[in-house]
């Protein structure tokens, strides 16, 4: 019987590892202080959250620059840059694409926000927005909405491209009513 208690806690011990190191890709939750970082950007500068503190901040993470999905999500945030300056809000991309390759696709698409290199992807570990992709390690597409102290007080997982944007803004808006 001893053998068999063994094998039961071994599985339990088994279960309890998996279940602490999934736990390690969990999206941080709403009302939680952002994981902070300090990545460099598409011009070659650090940035870290805490450059941001007063302001809003929609913190996107999406998985390759000069793909169609990015490219859109990109562009809708390019066009409505007005209304989150107005919202007193900026937008940060992120993605495991080096700054050279933020720095060409903010050229080619006429980006004026700032694209973020997690190029080990550490950040995009920490923020739960991680895939492997045929072996690579890319950013998922999810959003997150940090309030001006920098806590998370939204978050789009799994997001649709199309109508992203708007729907950002809405829920700053609804949020600054608060």
């Amino acid at each position: 019987m001893s053998k068999y208690a063994f094998v039961l806690v071994f599985a339990i011990v088994a279960v309890l590892a998996c279940n602490r190191a999934s736990a390690v890709n969990e999206l941080p939750a709403v009302g939680t202080a952002a994981p902070s970082f300090n990545l460099v950007n598409n011009e070659g500068k650090q940035v870290s959250l805490a450059d941001f503190k007063g302001k809003w901040v929609v913190l996107y993470f999406y998985p390759k620059d000069f793909t169609s999905g990015c490219t859109l999500e990109a562009r809708n945030f390019q066009r409505d840059l007005a209304k989150y300056d107005a919202a007193n809000a900026v937008i940060l991309g992120v993605s495991v694409d080096s700054a050279e390759s933020h720095k060409e696709f903010c050229a080619k698409e006429g980006l004026n926000f700032k694209l973020l290199a997690d190029t080990d992807a550490k950040v995009s570990q920490q923020y739960g927005s991680i895939i492997d992709y045929n072996g690579a390690k890319l950013s998922a597409r999810n959003t997150f909405l940090i309030d001006p102290q920098g806590k998370i007080a939204k978050v789009f997982e799994k997001v649709k491209v199309g109508g992203h944007s708007e729907e950002v803004l809405a829920a700053l808006a609804s949020l600054q009513k608060q």
